[in-house]
């Protein structure tokens, strides 16, 4: 049996990018397919923090819904956007190989990094992140696409505005005017694409585990472990990267309080084929250490 697979996907630049990404990958072992662009609740509301919403997975819940549904057969995501916990019914696919790892800052000059300053980001983890580092700089939320937070830092009196490498340079607009934030975690599966599925769909199942980066998706596994077992959600300022080198599993993870005046953070290693708990055992550790009472913090921050 062959069929037409209707990929669904988010319709910013980012997201249409990602999902041709997958259309050709999949037309290229035989497939037949189509892309179906949805606006997610997400990408409405853009007056809003995002931790503001009380909503996990708001970039995600419109393709859920429309996959459920039958709209669609299968969804794209950045996978840093995808609760811990997928839908009833809806099954990881593939992870796609992940791209650029690091945060970046996008800037207007970098003197003020010495004194004080404007950025914007509307991420709670690099917020506090950014505050853990530069306790004398102002944060700003900032919220869109790619292309609408680059505009609004130019037409903005901010120092500079964070953003994923990986998505800026997947549509090709990374200015030149750009640091690494090499000490900044990212957030957990962050540069790597998810694909889910129907877990009654053989077909679609099938097609795509031709797709699947093991070794990506092995990272990635672990640092969402990490996240779910801390129940962090994907707004809690929560970073971690696992990192494979030479056989070996690299983990580092940490939690911190809003205005990054807390933070407590984790590091393990431990070869491949051993590390089916790693990120699992450094959240219990982290919050045994004084990160149980930060969580149930902001639970209640979060969550009012």
């Amino acid at each position: 049996m062959s069929k037409v697979i209707r990929i669904g996907t988010r319709d910013s630049e980012l997201a249409l990018w990602q999902a041709k990404t997958v259309q050709r990958a999949l037309e290229h072992t035989g497939h037949q397919t189509e892309l179906v662009p949805v606006k997610s609740t997400g990408d409405l509301n853009l007056d809003q923090p995002l931790y503001e919403m009380g909503i996990t997975g708001i970039f995600t819940k419109t393709l859920d819904v429309a996959m459920i549904k039958g709209e669609v057969d299968i969804a794209v995501h950045s996978m840093k956007d995808v609760p811990t916990a997928l839908p009833k019914g809806i099954v990881e696919g593939a992870v796609m190989k992940r791209a650029n790892t690091l945060d970046i800052l996008v800037h207007k000059g970098t003197d003020f990094l010495e004194t004080e300053g404007m950025i914007a980001t509307g991420s709670l983890r690099r917020k506090a992140q950014w505050l853990h580092r530069y306790p004398k700089h102002r944060v700003t939320d900032l919220r869109g696409n790619v292309n609408t937070r680059l505009q609004k830092l130019q037409d903005n009196d901010w120092n500079g505005a964070i953003f994923a490498a990986a998505g800026l340079e997947r549509i090709e607009v990374l200015p030149e005017n750009h640091i690494n934030l090499n000490w900044m975690l990212p957030a957990p599966a962050q540069g790597a694409m998810l694909i889910v599925a129907m877990e009654n769909d053989d077909y679609c199942r099938k097609a795509l585990a031709a797709l699947n980066h093991e070794a990506s998706q092995v990272c990635v596994h672990i640092e969402r472990q990490f996240l779910r077992t801390l129940e962090g959600g994907c707004t809690a300022p929560i970073g971690a990267l696992a990192e494979i080198v030479d056989g070996n599993v690299h983990f580092r993870g940490a939690l911190f309080s809003l205005d990054g005046k807390q933070k407590f953070e984790t590091e393990k290693i431990l070869p491949l084929g051993a590390h089916a708990e790693i990120g699992k055992n450094a959240a219990i550790e982290l919050l045994e250490n004084g990160g149980k009472e930060l969580m149930q913090e902001l639970r209640k921050i979060l969550n009012t």
